[in-house]
């Protein structure tokens, strides 16, 4: 098995060199980066779904939350905003959203039995109620404000590393609020609640202008690594080399993170703490019966997901350097994340790997291919006296899903498993 691991992983490299070929070297490169950023977000799903089968269909909220975090701590600073009212303002918004998280926290620790289990319920909706009004008082003369004088926050101006380090933990965040409530639900209902949740968060991400700019995006996101025009001013002359030399570094930082994270995954996935989370995926009866905390560990590896998918997401949006939330879709950032780890292998961080790089690239060239094919066609057609080919590059960008699809198809029909299914080690 680990000699067809290898094919496979020799034919990609191969199909990659192809694309150099016909895509040109900078070009195949920018592929590689994205498709880095995808396998991060990948192995994230893998581990909630391939380790512990948590049905999470919210993906794209937890890019989303990547990318704005990335724009909170590495954007420049924003000096209209600092020399404003605004930081007092957004101070007292908080410590009112912190009040009211206390309030409520104090009425959950009322006992459910006793003289004050009638009335808890009560006094939970009231709490809710006066936390959100104590908030929103100061929260939107805040962000008026903040719109008027500023136009948004801006950045804190640190390092990008840093901003994929906050999107990371604020996905963990939001992950443990929402593992909180949803893990001690069925997995179709575990499905239905991240979509929802994830649409909430893209609505709050597109609608807070003052934090986000919503629509108007933002823009330029700076590079861990020196940008084109950085290398073209430092005196390479070559623009072309300039653009490779810079997608090489940014590839490297992401290549370099990948290989840390992996490490660290396939340790704990060989070890004592992946084997329990395979006895809780696989019977979690069984598991609990044996004195295992079923919904902590369930809960854990819900987090480490959500962490390196708001990694992979602030990688995204480093990347491309534009937030964007209108250009964040459930297909592009959900949808096609869950084909990797279908078609790579769940279970496998190999397959995950793999899945991610072919499913990536499949996806990207598919359109640029049948353009190619359906303009051959065209010629052809049309020379034979039957006519071209109308609207070629609307035909050719919808071949994206049909090419998708197939993949799928075959996938699910050859290799059910992955074309690198997960392999359990087991000692005689």
């Amino acid at each position: 098995m680990i000699r067809r691991d290898a094919i496979l992983f020799a034919g990609l490299g191969v199909l990659i060199l192809a694309l150099a070929v016909w895509l040109k070297v900078p070009t195949t490169i920018q592929l590689l980066v994205t498709a880095s950023a995808y396998a991060l977000i990948a192995l994230g799903l893998n581990v909630q779904w391939g380790y512990a089968g948590l049905f999470n269909v919210g993906v794209m909220g937890f890019l989303m939350v990547g990318g704005a975090s990335v724009v909170f701590v590495s954007y420049p600073l924003n000096d209209a905003f600092w020399s404003s009212d605004g930081p007092f303002m957004l101070l007292k918004a908080i410590i009112a959203a912190i009040a009211g998280g206390l309030l409520i926290w104090g009425v959950t620790r009322i006992p459910k039995t006793g003289s004050l289990k009638k009335v808890r319920g009560f006094l939970l909706v009231v709490a809710w109620a006066v936390a959100y009004v104590v908030y929103r008082s100061q929260i939107d003369p805040a962000a008026v404000l903040i719109e008027e004088k500023a136009g948004f926050v801006g950045g804190l101006g640190l390092h990008p590393l840093f901003g994929w380090a906050a999107g990371g933990v604020m996905a963990g965040i939001i992950a443990y609020v929402i593992g909180k409530i949803c893990l001690g639900l069925r997995s179709d209902y575990l499905a239905i609640a991240t979509i929802g949740i994830s649409e909430i968060i893209r609505a709050l991400i597109k609608n807070m202008d003052w934090l986000t700019r919503g629509t108007l995006t933002v823009s330029p996101i700076p590079w861990p690594t020196p940008l084109p025009a950085d290398i073209a001013a430092a005196g390479m002359d070559d623009a072309t080399m300039s653009v490779i030399l810079a997608r090489s570094g940014f590839l490297a930082v992401t290549v370099i993170l990948i290989a840390v994270i992996f490490f660290f995954l396939q340790r704990a996935y060989n070890g004592p703490w992946g084997r329990m989370m395979r006895a809780i995926r696989d019977n979690h009866v069984a598991a609990g019966a044996i004195g295992k905390n079923v919904t902590k560990r369930e809960l854990e590896i819900f987090v480490l997901g959500a962490i390196l998918m708001g990694i992979g997401g602030a990688i995204l949006a480093t990347y491309v350097q534009i937030l964007d939330p209108s250009g964040y879709q459930p297909i592009n950032h959900t949808f096609i994340v869950w084909v990797m780890i279908i078609v790579g292998g769940a279970g496998n961080n190999w397959g995950a790997l793999f899945g991610a790089v072919f499913i990536y690239i499949v996806w990207t060239i598919s359109e640029p291919a049948s353009l190619v094919l359906f303009s051959m066609i065209s010629d052809l057609s049309e020379g034979a006296g039957i006519g071209a080919i109308p609207d070629i590059e609307s035909r050719a960008l919808q071949m994206r899903v049909f090419v998708l699809g197939l993949v799928i198809t075959f996938a699910l029909r050859y290799a059910p498993q992955g074309m690198i299914p997960e392999r359990v080690r087991t000692d005689d």
